[in-house]
């Protein structure tokens, strides 16, 4: 039994496949005082999805995320989830009081609290912290204080908290912003273990630079649904250059299909995804 099934105390999801979606924007659209910042999107979220939006700054990534969560109110058309789905969520870490006086254990622990006092937490539930913080890699780190743990680290924490909802589907707003290449990569590395586990996955993220290699799905927003499916159908010049307003070009390099971005800050991208295993 995996340290997911564990948490919600069943061997599996209890989800039916056959039941469609999880989630589901129809229409969605959310507009400010400056105006709108989403415009007629349509995203449906089913079991064992893994799914990126991408997009630049402005975009409306943690728009979508919000108003999917339900913690802003659409102008026009609908969010619908399905009766019984709980969904964990895991902030950008920059907005993070990480001089908050708490360690990890207890950070995680609040995920269930309704109150910032400790003796919420149960022994079994720090039997099922230390499960989560040994499954992505915190064993032993649980009586620190968050604010001495590197990036990456502090992120797989935030997973730990969201993972101890119990929820069927977690959402991640930009959860590689600030970390290093290398980190990068093992974060979403784990988030592809733990989707390979069952857990259902959206996350948003401005940086393209080695998302197609993790992602089976990407979502090209800007404002709008300029794009979506797997990373050899939606990034392609056309649908890039609508998502960031700049030139783009498919080239083909060393067996690799890249995409270069022609504009003043040029970046090699590739998009060919990796074969299991490498």
């Amino acid at each position: 039994m995996s340290v997911i099934d564990r948490i919600r105390g069943r061997p599996d999801l209890g989800i039916d496949d056959e039941a469609g979606a999880l989630l589901r924007a129809e229409a969605l659209s959310v507009s400010f005082g400056s105006g709108p910042v989403l415009s007629a999107v349509d995203l449906e979220i089913t079991p064992g999805d893994m799914i990126g939006v991408v997009g630049p700054s402005g975009s409306g990534k943690s728009t979508l995320l919000k108003a999917l969560l339900g913690t802003i109110r659409p102008t026009e058309g609908r969010v619908v989830r399905r009766p019984g789905t709980t969904i964990g969520f895991v902030p950008q870490v920059e907005r993070i009081d990480w001089n908050f006086p708490v360690t990890v254990a207890e950070c995680v622990g609040m995920a269930r609290a309704s109150g910032l006092r400790t003796p919420w937490i149960s022994r079994s539930e720090r039997a099922e912290i230390t499960a989560v913080l040994d499954r992505l890699g915190l064993d032993g780190l649980g009586g620190r204080h968050i604010r001495d743990l590197s990036g990456g680290q502090q992120q797989r924490v935030f997973i730990a908290r969201a993972l101890f909802t119990g929820s069927a589907v977690i959402f991640l707003d930009e959860p590689t912003s600030g970390l290093d290449v290398r980190t990068r990569h093992e974060v979403l590395h784990l988030l592809g273990d733990l989707n390979a586990e069952g857990l259902t996955i959206l996350l948003s993220t401005h940086d393209l630079n080695g998302i197609a290699t993790h992602l089976p799905t990407i979502v090209c927003l800007n404002r709008e649904v300029v794009g979506a499916g797997p990373p050899e159908a939606v990034l392609t010049p056309e649908i890039l250059e609508r998502t960031y307003g700049s030139p783009m070009q498919i080239l083909e390099h060393g067996g690799m299909r890249v995409v270069v971005d022609a504009g003043p800050d040029a970046s090699v991208i590739p998009i060919t995804r990796r074969a299991s295993g490498q």
